[in-house]
């Protein structure tokens, strides 16, 4: 069940995040499709709608997101918590590949969110493809 997001939350979160996936840092702009706003610790088990506790997300990660809370690191075989985008900095849990396409998880956080949100999926990869090839993508930061 969605929640409601009072419009001064919404205006903050999306200032904050850029306008862009705070998983995958899929931008707004380049995807054409708004972003979501997601509560990372669900509003089902708890999490409350605060600043603290809602960031935007593309579509593609929220849906795979869902209520979930934990993934699969497949490297240590571990349950890890997600990533939280208000508590943990991306780069030290994640990196972009070579040719700046995928999302490479560098921790037990990050590799279970990777796969749990399926960022690397054929429809966004073929997309940061056209993107890296016009110089678009990856974000700079």
């Amino acid at each position: 069940m969605a929640s409601y997001i009072p419009v001064d939350l919404r205006n903050q979160v999306r200032e904050c995040d850029r306008a862009r996936c705070c998983y995958c840092k899929t931008s707004e702009v380049l995807s054409g499709i708004r972003m979501a706003f997601d509560h990372i610790n669900p509003c089902s088990k708890g999490g409350e709608t605060c600043f603290e506790n809602v960031c935007l997300a593309c579509r593609s990660c929220n849906e795979f997101k869902g209520d979930s809370t934990t993934g699969q690191d497949l490297l240590t075989q571990q349950t890890e918590p997600l990533f939280n985008p208000r508590l943990q900095d991306w780069h030290q849990h994640f990196a972009w590949s070579d040719d700046g396409t995928r999302v490479e998880g560098v921790t037990g956080v990050g590799r279970a969110t990777v796969l749990a949100l399926q960022m690397n999926n054929e429809a966004i990869l073929a997309a940061r493809k056209r993107w890296v090839s016009v110089g678009w993508h990856p974000p700079k930061n």
